[in-house]
């Protein structure tokens, strides 16, 4: 029987790529994006469902989270994909900023609004983190939105090891109860993540050298489906954080236990959800 894979920022890169792997294999492929061009022509081109989501509006993530539970029942991955890096300080509708939202603050409404749901499904959680949890990290938990100190790549590093921190958070909270969480690194992949950017990371992703130097789309999104085709325990360890389809080393700070149950509570403040 197919499985049911939600993926979250679907509309190119990775997420695409992971979308028509699953899709090839005969998996039941739910795509999620921003664009609603984007995101009708990759669902159209496999003929799977597709819903739109700006993650920089919450009101959006909690509509996408309604519209989920109303159409599949079961779900037995959900791939946390959406993220960007973003250039000058700037924030979002609701009031945070848009790096932090969009990579953490709206996947992890999404994930818990969703939660009866994956429990029921004992189901994966995936996180797309990436290297720069370690390497750009300055984690301070009470400056999460970059107020007394603001790069583009101190929030995405920072962004990143919150990915990770959720992870750790959400297999101690419900893997007992059946839900596998995991987070990976894709490698530096050639798409237009970097688009919404500007300097060095614009220039990185979208300068001559991109495609010849960087990891193919769909090496970085067969590293997602690697994951979610895995079985939990024997193939990854719930709560582990992946690279190359190994355990890889992140941010020191992401084995913290105490700074990651302080993060999900930050956040659940942050978003309007019950402690």
């Amino acid at each position: 029987m197919p499985r049911t894979i939600v993926i979250t920022g679907a509309s190119d890169g990775i997420g695409a790529a992971a979308a028509r792997q699953f899709h090839d294999i005969g998996e039941e492929v739910v795509v999620v994006g921003r664009n609603p061009d984007k995101t009708r022509r990759v669902a159209d081109a496999l003929g799977v469902r597709s819903f739109t989501a700006d993650f920089s509006d919450l009101a959006q993530v909690g509509a996408l989270a309604d519209a989920l539970r109303a159409e599949f029942p079961r779900i037995d991955v959900l791939a946390n994909n959406a993220g960007g890096i973003f250039g000058d300080r700037k924030l979002t509708g609701d009031g945070f900023e848009v790096t932090l939202q969009v990579n953490h603050l709206a996947p992890f409404l999404l994930t818990n609004l969703l939660r009866e749901t994956l429990l029921e499904s004992r189901a994966s959680v995936i996180q797309t983190s990436s290297a720069a949890a370690r390497l750009f990290s300055r984690f301070d938990i009470d400056d999460l939105q970059g107020e007394r100190r603001y790069s583009a790549s101190r929030a995405y590093g920072n962004a990143k090891l919150a990915n990770v921190l959720f992870t750790k958070e959400l297999h101690r909270r419900f893997g007992d109860a059946g839900m596998a969480a995991v987070a990976f690194h894709p490698g530096v992949i050639a798409s237009s993540f970097g688009s919404t950017s500007s300097g060095s990371w614009k220039f990185l992703y979208g300068g001559p050298l991109a495609e010849r130097f960087m990891t193919s789309t769909d090496v970085g999104g067969a590293r997602l489906t690697w994951l979610a085709l895995g079985k939990p325990g024997v193939d990854w360890q719930p709560g582990g954080f992946y690279a190359n389809n190994k355990p890889a080393t992140t941010h020191r700070r992401a084995d913290d236990p105490a700074l990651a149950r302080s993060l999900w509570d930050r956040s659940a403040e942050l978003v309007g959800l019950a402690p």
